[in-house]
């Protein structure tokens, strides 16, 4: 069992060892191994800003080639030119949920499978962080912090949004009651998972919401539970706020998305509306003036737009902490929860997207650091900066702290990845992907393909979204066993040329695009072979079976 470190919650830490089997095949001495973090206390600690977006594109980012001019977003722009870019930022999973379980464990989310798990764990929405899991807030909490989360969740395991009639009026007395009484229950399942403070809160997608006219995003309603946070008196304790937007996720309709009314909330008419944000009406008149180009404007997915109203949303908490006297003093991460060329996907374009970490006067690594960094690296790193003491083995990451204070990265640094039915390692610039589907998946008969089909169709045009196959004889995806794949994903099955081949081989540097497979080549057989032993290894102390790399003795 892992030892009780620096006055940490007993109950939390052996929970964690109980849930996780990862802790339980350590050597004592192996347990008593702290990782090097600085002796730190009461003010000294710094104050934390996490701020995670959802699904931001390639273009919406000005610190990416393909987003150079194209947004307006100066304080976003403020945070990558006085702090650091992190461009060889990764996720180990590409899709929302479990790369929040990953940044708010420091786990592979497979480990969210962990009880009762004797088959293949397919890696996709359902790795929620449970009340008895040891989480990132909880650690922090324990040692002192106030701990605060605003926005969307996804990833805390709570109660399901009531069936509350899509056309209902959300300013109904008899609605208005319901969803009241969901909010509190919904926000008391996050205190469990270690936030004491919560407000602003979105279940999950706007297009998740019920009844209908609630399917919006409001920027407004996230800004003001974060300013709302760090108004409260603190007695000198350093405090860390998960700030989780919707934004730019879809819905993008304009009505829907940057301009939508600020006045009606995930839970019908909010209490409160100060107003923190510039007004939305505001915002196209605002990117005329900053001449930004005619196509940027006429963006079918109003991505300037969007990240025009997310970026007053950073700008409103970046002058409150300013106004408070918290931002010298404070470490801001911002993190996009995956890539979304190949979302759904342990390609590239699904796992790579570069992160940013400021503070006031920067770090000795410079301003871009180009170290390879997984997800799954935030919690240990929040608590190396915070001085909290932790065994090496508490977390599936590694803290990245010492490379920003400009120790040089390690070059046997190995990133792991699954997704769905795939696993991938890459060790450098070299990089294996397989994919295994279980029995009851490659066995599937014709009639339940086209159950689960249909079934999968009809929550899309429920949802106002367009099926994106109707063959159930079409082949599964890398994600999901639903013939075609399933929305989240299906765009990059028509993309890569290998995508449906059991073993795929890249080597990054000359092929960054992964479009040549070399694991068929014979003179890679032993580059083949080395990669598939550093995927046995990865794959030892983790939940389930994957294919011949591990398998679990039968339960009867």
């Amino acid at each position: 069992m892992i030892k009780i470190i620096a006055g940490l919650c007993v109950g939390t830490v052996l929970s964690f060892s109980q849930a996780h089997a990862k802790t339980a095949q350590h050597s004592e001495a192996s347990e008593t191994a702290l990782a090097p973090v600085p002796s730190l206390t009461g003010k000294d600690r710094p104050n934390i800003l996490f701020i995670i977006t959802d699904d931001m594109q390639r273009s919406m980012f000005n610190a990416l080639p393909e987003g150079k001019g194209r947004n307006l977003t100066p304080n976003l722009d403020r945070l990558v030119s006085e702090g650091v870019l992190m461009t060889g930022q990764h996720v180990a999973s590409a899709v929302c949920t479990p790369s929040r379980y990953n940044v708010l464990t420091g786990h592979y989310a497979s480990r969210a499978m962990a009880n009762g798990l004797h088959d293949q764990a397919v890696v996709g929405f359902e790795t929620h962080i449970k009340p008895l899991d040891a989480t990132l807030p909880k650690f922090l909490r324990d040692a002192g912090y106030r701990t605060g989360m605003v926005g969307k969740n996804h990833v805390i395991e709570a109660p399901g949004i009531p069936e509350i009639s899509l056309d209902a009026d959300p300013r109904d007395p008899k609605v208005v009651e319901t969803l009241r009484g969901f909010r509190s229950d919904y926000e008391e399942a996050l205190r469990l998972a270690g936030f004491e403070d919560v407000g602003g809160i979105f279940s999950g997608n706007p297009d998740e919401l019920r009844p209908r006219a609630l399917r919006t995003h409001n920027m407004e309603h996230i800004a003001e539970a974060a300013v709302r946070f760090l108004d409260k008196p603190s007695s000198e304790k350093p405090f860390f706020l998960y700030m989780a937007t919707t934004l730019p996720h879809g819905p993008v309709e304009e009505s829907r998305s940057w301009n939508s009314d600020p006045a009606l909330g995930p839970y019908g008419p909010r209490d409160t509306q100060t107003a923190v944000l510039p007004s939305s009406k505001t915002i196209r008149e605002r990117l005329e003036k900053a001449g930004l180009p005619k196509e940027s404007l006429e963006d079918s997915e109003q991505g300037p737009a969007m990240m025009l109203a997310l970026d007053d949303a950073i700008g409103a908490v970046m002058n409150r902490l300013e106004a408070n006297g918290q931002l010298d003093n404070a470490i801001i991460f911002f993190f996009n929860d995956h890539g979304t060329d190949a979302k759904g996907t342990l390609y590239q374009g699904g796992l790579q997207y570069p992160s940013v970490v400021w503070r006031k006067g920067g770090f000795p690594c410079g301003s871009r650091c180009d170290a390879l960094v997984s997800n799954v690296d935030f919690a240990p790193t929040i608590l190396e900066f915070a001085g909290i003491p932790f065994a090496k083995e508490t977390f599936d990451g590694q803290g990245f702290r010492e490379i920003l204070l400009g120790a040089a990265p390690p070059k046997d640094r190995l990133l792991y990845s699954e997704m769905g039915f795939t696993r991938a390692v890459r060790l450098g610039d070299w990089k294996y992907l397989a994919i295994r589907y279980p029995d009851e998946v490659g066995k599937m008969t014709i009639e339940e393909r086209r159950r689960r089909l249909e079934e999968w169709n009809a929550g899309l045009i429920e949802r106002g979204i367009a099926p994106v196959n109707t063959d159930p004889a079409a082949p599964f995806s890398h994600l999901s066993a639903i013939p075609g794949g399933a929305h989240a994903e299906h765009s990059t099955t028509r993309k890569k040329a290998h995508y449906y081949e059991a073993d795929q081989l890249f080597d990054l540097a000359k092929d960054p695009s992964e479009e040549i497979n070399l694991a068929g080549d014979p003179s890679h057989s032993q580059k083949l072979s080395d990669m598939q032993g550093l995927m046995r290894n990865a794959l030892r102390d983790l939940p389930g079976s994957f294919g011949e790399f591990k398998d679990l003795p039968k339960v009867h």
